[in-house]
């Protein structure tokens, strides 16, 4: 049995970031982080251990005189505004291609307030939402076919994306607006390559297994598109959290036989350490009883 490992999954560099600064200003006293630091529960768990506290917006509006590190994804401005007025301490760990982004579409805003800002992302998701607050909560949010019937297009368009989107919607949003668009209209691609070329280079690796397991977290709005695309490459592909997972669990018309090759990958919110725990598990499944026919059983 083969097991492998794809090499280009785990975390991305602003999420690697983020948590090197955590672990970093923990090792100097108390810390609190707005919101879980990445969309992967065993990770949250291991910084909690080590004395991370993860607080919501109205803990942040009663804190007082603390330190709070704000994760890759960005915040609004009143996020900052709050923490200043509670003499709160940020730590930033905002990834930098999102920040930019930020600063782009405040710019933006700021010199065309009769314009109209469009992002292509979901609505309410983390970063989106420190985005939208660049233009006062003014920016329309575009994530389906239906969502555009949101935009005037009788107004001149800046258009921005999420930095996690799929690059063919973003085109077929270009397509669309640039065909109804009345006024001036602008895009820009801020879409990170890190994250979106992932796709190409994992869907190659899943169709090279006989069974994908894909390790993420049920909150990962990426895990989800990625898991996906990995099932497109190989139906017999299956979404799990953990190596707590593998043990009961039946792939119909697999057993795991001595030539299988299994790949175990991952989005870009899974650690590289969650990943070898699966791969360890199914390791010592099969050192333990060779005749299994199906995994955990």
């Amino acid at each position: 049995m083969i097991i492998s490992i794809d090499k280009g999954s785990g975390f991305c560099f602003g999420v690697t970031s983020a948590i090197t600064k955590a672990e970093e200003e923990l090792a100097k006293g108390p810390l609190f982080v707005l919101g879980d630091i990445v969309h992967n529960g065993q990770e949250v768990k291991r910084l909690e251990k080590k004395g991370l506290e993860t607080i919501d917006y109205d803990d942040l509006r009663t804190l007082h005189n603390v330190r709070v590190l704000l994760r890759a994804h960005g915040e609004p401005p009143s996020t900052y505004h709050i923490a200043q007025r509670n003499n709160n301490e940020i730590i930033d760990a905002t990834c930098p291609v999102v920040k930019k982004l930020q600063e782009r579409i405040r710019e933006t805003y700021q010199a065309h307030r009769d314009a109209q800002i469009v992002i292509y992302g979901k609505a309410g998701h983390a970063e989106v939402i420190g985005l939208q607050g660049q233009t006062n909560n003014t920016a329309v949010i575009v994530e389906t076919p239906e969502d555009i019937a949101k935009i005037d297009f009788t107004r001149d368009i800046y258009l921005f994306s999420q930095t996690t989107m799929s690059i063919e919607g973003f085109q077929k949003l270009i397509d669309t607006i640039r065909q109804r668009s009345k006024k001036n209209f602008e895009f820009h691609d801020t879409i990170c390559r890190n994250v979106a070329n992932r796709v190409a280079n994992l869907k190659a690796f899943a169709a090279e297994q006989d069974l994908v397991l894909f390790v993420g977290g049920k909150k990962s709005s990426n895990a989800k598109v990625l898991f996906e695309h990995c099932r497109e490459a190989n139906p017999h592909t299956v979404f799990i959290e953990g190596p707590e997972e593998i043990e009961g669990l039946e792939v119909k018309g697999y057993g795991l036989r001595e030539d299988m090759k299994i790949g175990i990958c991952g989005a870009t919110s899974t650690p590289l350490w969650l990943m070898e725990q699966c791969k360890n598990k199914i390791e010592n499944g099969q050192n333990s009883d060779n005749r299994r026919s199906h995994l955990g059983r």
